[in-house]
This record gives C-alpha cells, structure tokens and sequence, in this order.
C-alpha cells in the first residue's frame, strides 16, 4: 500500500470514529439531560396548576453534530424535546379523574439555560389536548399552591385541535363539546396574564367563535380570580338547534373581569330571525352589556337594547339555573316605548299582520330552557296600548265599519274614519294562550271593553264585555224603526253612553263573531263591584 492511500485510509478512519464519536457524545448528553427535563417538566405543571402530574414518555434530541466545545459550554446548543401522555389530576387523587390530559408536546431549549433561573423556553407545541369538567358541585378543589411557576417562563405556547368538555349533572344528556381548533398563548412568564388568540367551535348553537385577549397568570388557590380580557367575533351561528327559534346569529364584542364575573358588551344580529312555529322571519339586532359568571354560566343582563324590523325596544333580565333545575331559565323586562305593531305581530302569528298601528308596551317574560317544548311554558304578564290601529283584515275592518257606522247614527254611504282610537289592555300569556284581564278600544262613535281568552294554538275568541255607542238605540236604526225604537231608549242609555250593551266575542281571529250576551258583564263593571 502507497504511503498516499495509507493516509487517505487513516483519515477516512479518523472521520468514521469522528461521527460516530459526536454521535455518541450526543446520545451521552440527552441520556443525561432527560431525567432533568422531565423533573423540570412534572415541577412546571405541577407548581402552575397545583395538581398531581403523570408523564409518559419523553425524549430529548441533541444535535448530532455536537462539538467538543459545546459538551463543556452547551450554551446556544438547542436540544428538541418530545413528550407523550401528559396527565393532570387533582392534587392527592391519583385515582381521580384527568383535569385535563394531553396527547402530544414538544419544545426546544437551549441546553445552556438549565441550569439558569429563570429557564427559559421560545416555544411548547401541544397536541391533542382535551379539558374535561365534570358537573357543578362534583368539580375538585384546586389545592394551594404557588401562583406562578416563575422558574420557567415560556415565550409562547401553541395548541392544537383541542377539546373543552363539559360534563351535564344528568348522564343521559349530551355534554357540551367545543372544538378549539388554534389557540397561541403568548408571554406565559412570572406573575404576567398571557396574550392569546383562539379559534373554536361553539357546540349550541352551532358557530365559529375567533377571540383575542389575555387571560392569567391563574390563581390556583382559586381559579375563579384568575383575570381574563378580551375581543371576539362568533358567526354562523345556526340559531335553528334550539326548538323554538331559528336564524343565523353573528356576534362582536369584548370582555373584561374574572371567570367569576365577566362584563361583556357588544353587538348582535339575526337578518332572520323567527318563532319555528311561526316562520316568519323578521330582523333582529341588539347592542348588549351583560355579567355573567363564569363558573356557573348565570348571566345578568344589563340593559339590552334591541331592534325588531323598525320597532327599537329595551330589556333587561337573568338567564339563571336555579338548585334543583336541568336548565338555565329567561327572565326578562321588556319595554316598547314606540313600536310597531306589524313588526310583534308578524313575529308572533302566522301569515300576515292583523293589525297596524303604534305600539306601547311593558312586559315581564319567563322563558324556560330552550331544550323543552318552551311555546307551552312560556309566560309573559304585561300592559300594551296601540294608537292609530287598523285592521288589515278586510273581514273584520268591515264589521268595525259597519259597527262605527250605526254607533254615530250614520247610515246610507257615509264614509267612517277606520282607525282604532285606542287600544289598550292588561294580559297574561301561558300555554298556548292569552288571558286578557282587560282589552279595551274605542272607535269613532263606539268604544269597547272585554275580558276573556284568545287560544293561539286554535285560534280560538272568547270574550266577554260591554259595548258603548254614542248613538241612541233608536238613531242606529232608518226608516220606521227608528220611531218605533224611540220609546226604549231610556233603557239602553246609562253609563254615560247613548246606548250600552253587553256583548261577546267568539269564532276566530280571522272572521270574529260578535253578539249579545244578556246577562253578562264587563271588567269595568266586576271592578266596580270590588270597590263597592
């Protein structure tokens, strides 16, 4: 062998040993900072959460090509770091169930910095994590410990196609289930909120819900302190799950507090808005301060101020779940100062309006929870007052027509001013229907005051009342009759009116039966009784 292949020999040996040397040096210095990393890693959660933590498996890559120089001065030597299976459980209940459970992480660290205080990481990288919380009142109790894991602070933490569960009381029910599909938390350092911005799928109703802000650092003796901030935007959402109601809500606002009681405000919109049983659809936006707890979902509502098609309108209210129920209950105020009467009738009955004119209104709803058959349970006490009203139902403008007519004495082709003066009245609605503890209107040369029951389901009258016309009984009547009638007017005339009657009021919305009801009575009449 020539001395030229015995040197390029010896150098091709020399570099073989060179590799696998560094190869080895590298797999000497993982082997040895593993242990740590993963003592680092159990502390990290540990003191962050103040919980029990189980770790799988975790491995460390050290560059290959590490330097001689680099095994006695690691600094700026980064290491990559794999872990599985990451638990945490209440702390002292290793047979309790996961807080949360995490599939995947990794992240890179300067092998320099370990031994520094702080440690510092750029970025954690998390895969497959699922937060499950179990019922109010079965959820643990976050024991004592550090409010912060300031020995570690961690620029920014990326989390992918996460899950947040939300277990019901009631096993045979459906949780909650969101999908966070990104979420980047950023600045996770000592003492400091982190900034973050989320992607995530609202399960009921159904929508795509973006969120910036900052939430922390997390008080671990009680987590409902722990401060959070924020923006979002939820759209798409398809109102239509729910029983009763259906349209496609987009919502924008921002939110400050902490998870026990958060302020949000912002603004929402539903172009199509619509009771199910119903099906017409009819505008709705709202501008809306709420307080809501978020431990327990009870919500205030601040005033909310609406608009349904033209008419602008007031509520203010709770959305609670009280000791004993499946579901949260609606309970609200409302208040129309100057609506519009096609806009609450078009929403509330089927086909088109029956009626115009301006709207006045004051009312107390009960909504129970969306999930029951709530057009059966739903309650609403309230006073209204329509001016300027106008039947839009050629049926039964013209009987309040021909009504108007007789009751000024006018006969022939006489032209009638068609509005309702005034409409007014107190009522209840519940179970498919409205009790009207009085309904009063008047129209030119008559007015009316009823009392009685309308059933929506069936579109059902029966009302009973008393009606006053301005004409004696004798000048509703031509001809002879009205000279022979002019003996019984006396009779017919008390009350202040020309003529008072007892009257009733059956058959349908759509074509209403009006008659004499001999031996009845009126609300004004039973409330004077009450008062004498």
């Amino acid at each position: 062998m020539t001395s030229g292949k015995k040197w390029l020999t010896g150098g091709a040996i020399v570099a073989v040993v060179v590799v696998v040397g560094l190869f080895l040096a590298a797999s000497i210095v993982a082997k040895r900072v593993e242990p740590y990393i993963r003592e680092q890693a159990i502390a990290y959660m540990k003191n962050r959460f103040a919980g029990d933590v189980e770790l799988g498996k975790l491995r460390v890559h050290v560059p290959a090509g590490l330097s001689i120089r680099s095994m006695f001065n690691p600094k700026g030597t980064l290491a990559h770091v794999e872990g599985e299976e990451l638990v945490l459980r209440q702390a002292g209940r290793a047979d309790g169930p996961a807080l949360f459970r995490l599939k995947k992480f990794e992240f890179q660290v300067d092998l320099g910095a370990l031994l520094e205080t702080p440690k510092r990481i750029t970025r954690v990288t998390l895969d497959g994590m699922e937060i499950q919380i179990p019922p109010k009142g079965e959820r643990p109790k976050f024991g004592k410990g550090e409010r912060s894991s300031g020995n570690v602070i961690i620029s920014e933490v990326v989390i992918h196609d996460a899950r947040l569960v939300i277990l019901p009381r009631d096993t045979s029910k459906n949780p909650l289930d969101f999908e966070l599909h990104e979420i980047r938390l950023k600045d996770a350092g000592k003492d400091a909120p982190m900034a973050y911005s989320a992607e995530l799928t609202n399960p009921k109703p159904p929508g795509r819900i973006h969120s910036t802000g900052t939430f922390g650092p997390w008080v671990a003796e009680e987590p409902s302190d722990t401060p959070l901030a924020g923006e979002y935007l939820f759209e798409n959402a398809d109102l239509g799950v729910f029983s009763v109601i259906a349209g496609t809500l987009r919502s924008t606002g921002n939110f400050t507090g902490t998870l026990s009681s958060i302020v949000a405000k912002g603004e929402a919109s539903v172009p199509n808005f619509q009771l199910k049983s119903v099906g017409n659809p009819v505008p709705l936006s709202t501008t809306f301060e709420v307080l809501v707890d978020g431990m327990n979902g009870n919500t205030e509502l601040k005033p909310v101020v609406a608009t349904l098609g033209s008419t602008h309108f007031t509520t203010t209210g709770f959305v609670v779940k009280h000791l004993g129920d499946k579901q949260r209950t609606i309970f609200i105020d409302a208040k129309i100062p100057d609506g519009n009467l096609r806009d609450a009738l078009r929403l509330a009955m089927k086909g088109t309006p029956m009626m115009e004119g301006k709207l006045k209104l004051n009312a107390k709803i009960g909504i129970p929870p969306l999930a029951e058959k709530v057009k059966e349970k739903i309650t609403v006490d309230g006073a209204f007052e329509v001016n300027g009203g106008r039947f839009l139902r050629s049926a039964i403008q013209t009987k309040l027509n021909g009504l108007s007519h007789q009751s000024q004495g006018k006969h022939g082709g006489e032209e009638v001013e068609e509005a309702v003066h005034r409409m007014s009245g107190e009522f209840r609605m519940a179970d498919e229907a409205i009790t009207f503890k009085t309904l009063a209107f008047s129209i030119p040369g008559a007015a009316v005051n009823l009392g009685g029951v309308f059933r929506v389901d069936a579109d059902e009258l029966d009302f009973h009342g008393s009606l006053m016309l301005d004409a004696t009984v004798s000048e509703t009547q031509s001809g002879w009759k009205r000279w022979v009638l002019k003996p019984v007017d006396p009779f017919f005339s008390k009350r202040g009116a020309g003529t008072f009657l007892h009257i009733k009021v059956t058959g349908s919305a759509k074509d209403p039966q009006f008659g004499l009801d001999r031996g009845g009575t009126s609300p004004a009449e039973e409330a004077e009784k009450k008062l004498q």
